[in-house]
C-alpha cells in the first residue's frame, strides 16, 4: 500500500508522502470491524486441512473485513481535514469464540 489513493486521500504505509510536504498533523485515526465465521465456511476449511489449498472463504472474510476498517479509517481522517493517512498499518485480535477484530490505523496529515 505504498501511495495508493482512496476517495481522494492518499493512503501509505511510508512516513510520509513521497514528492509531498507534510503541512498539518491531526494523529491518530482508526477503523475497525469484528468478523465472526460462518458454520459452512469452517467445514469447508476443515476438508481444506486435509488435502490442502487456499481457504478461500477466509481470504473473501479478510479481504472484505480490511476494506470495511479502512473505509472507516478513511472516512475519520476525512472528518478531521486531512487529505492523506501516513504510516497505515493492520493488527488484528481475537474478540470471542469464533470471532475476529480487525483493525486499521494510522496518522492522519495534510499534504501539498
Amino acid at each position: 500500500m505504498s501511495a495508493l489513493s482512496s476517495k481522494a486521500l492518499i493512503l501509505t504505509t511510508l512516513e510520509g508522502v513521497p514528492g509531498k510536504e507534510i503541512v498539518e498533523h491531526y494523529g491518530l485515526v482508526q477503523g475497525s470491524t469484528i468478523r465472526a465465521k460462518h458454520i459452512g465456511k469452517d467445514i469447508l476449511a476443515g476438508f481444506k486441512n486435509i488435502v490442502g489449498g487456499e481457504l478461500k472463504g477466509y481470504t473473501e472474510l479478510l479481504q472484505e473485513a480490511r476494506k470495511e476498517s479502512v473505509e472507516r479509517m478513511v472516512r475519520q481522517a476525512q472528518q478531521l481535514g486531512a487529505n492523506a493517512v501516513v504510516n497505515v498499518r493492520f493488527a488484528t485480535s481475537s474478540v470471542a469464540p469464533g470471532a475476529a477484530e480487525l483493525f486499521a490505523y494510522g496518522t492522519a496529515v495534510k499534504v501539498r
